[in-house]
């Protein structure tokens, strides 16, 4: 059987849907199974054992191109895709996105049987016009990693509990394990990973209020801070890291991370023992790779889209705001993480 799974973004999603292709893996151990994803995020995928072929398709380059000028090259770059996916001779295409451009990708494949969500589930109905056969969840099914894996009742397939699955980069995590070294952290060190950015401006908590966490948890639990951050928000950890007052040794001083692509950031949060972020990529990375992590939510579900595991608690804020997350409520969880999550 050859299969495609259509899931092309965002990283959080991409990790979502892990455990969709390690299931579907299980049931069919000798498809070939494909996975449509954009550029940035088939860093996570690379010589993924459940998988035998990235394809990476870049949506966000053909935003770039809507209009009348770019309409021609966009159209051919849409008849060459189509041409590369039909040569694969998809037997059954899975749309994990339920986006309007997803949907176009999913019926691109050619294959007779496309699974997707129903219009009412979708992010974009009209996505559903191009899938052949279509799953409503149950209402009592939140979380969206269980939502992903109900697409698999279509198949007959019912799956185990999810497994998140993401190959260790061994150059990655020794350029990172030098890192640590020469910053002075030593294996059993608490190391807590603070991640402050967010793809959107509503799901950040402040810088102020990340520093009061790092340094509570530095003095009452022992804990080492790592300050993580992303293209563009190298200037919220710096803030943390000046707004975290305590001990002047240098071994207790918040660590600033190097910038680091997804192997790297994987590696240093490998070493965590626990992370603390909003609604974002890094945290939802964390959890898949068994990382104790703490979620703050606000305008965004933590019952659907918190961070996935038994080592792992989301918090949401009581009015939908990321103000509405006070300090002492994100110390008194990451704490009882610490204590409950054993040492990395």
């Amino acid at each position: 059987m050859r299969l495609a799974l259509v899931k092309l973004s965002a990283l959080g999603d991409v990790i979502h849907t892990l455990p969709l292709a390690r299931a579907l893996r299980r049931a069919y151990p000798d498809a070939e199974l494909s996975w449509l994803v954009e550029p940035r995020e088939a860093a996570v995928l690379r010589e993924h054992p459940d998988l035998d072929h990235v394809i990476a398709v870049d949506t966000r380059g053909w935003r770039r191109r809507l209009g009348p000028s770019g309409a021609g090259s966009l159209w051919a770059e849409l008849r060459d895709l189509r041409a590369r996916l039909r040569t694969r001779r998809f037997e059954v295409a899975v749309d994990v996105q339920g986006l309007l451009k997803s949907g176009v990708i999913t019926r691109l494949t050619g294959a007779p049987l496309r699974i997707g969500f129903g219009a009412a589930r979708c992010k974009e109905r009209l996505s559903a016009l191009f899938t052949t056969r279509h799953v409503i969840p149950a209402p009592s099914v939140t979380h969206v990693v269980d939502q992903n894996l109900a697409l698999l009742g279509a198949l007959g397939i019912v799956p185990g509990a999810p497994e998140f699955l993401i190959p260790p980069r061994p150059e990655a995590q020794r350029r990172m394990d030098e890192f640590l070294t020469e910053a002075g952290w030593k294996p059993g060190d608490r190391l807590v990973a603070l991640n402050p950015g967010a793809g959107q401006p509503g799901k950040q908590w402040e810088p102020e209020r990340y520093a009061a966490v790092g340094e509570r948890l530095g003095a009452e639990a022992g804990a080492r801070v790592l300050l993580l951050w992303g293209p563009s928000e190298s200037h919220l950890a710096r803030q943390i890291a000046l707004g975290i007052r305590g001990p002047g040794s240098a071994a207790a001083r918040p660590l600033l991370a190097p910038p680091t692509d997804l192997d790297e950031l994987a590696a240093l949060l490998r070493r965590a023992h626990l992370m603390v972020a909003g609604d974002t990529g890094p945290l939802h990375l964390a959890a898949a790779l068994g990382t104790p992590a703490l979620g703050l939510f606000g305008p965004t579900s933590a019952a659907r889209n918190g961070p996935y595991g038994p080592r792992c608690l989301a918090l949401q804020s009581p009015d939908a705001t990321m103000a509405g997350l006070t300090p002492p409520t994100v110390v008194a969880a990451a704490i009882a993480l610490l204590e409950g999550g054993g040492a990395r």
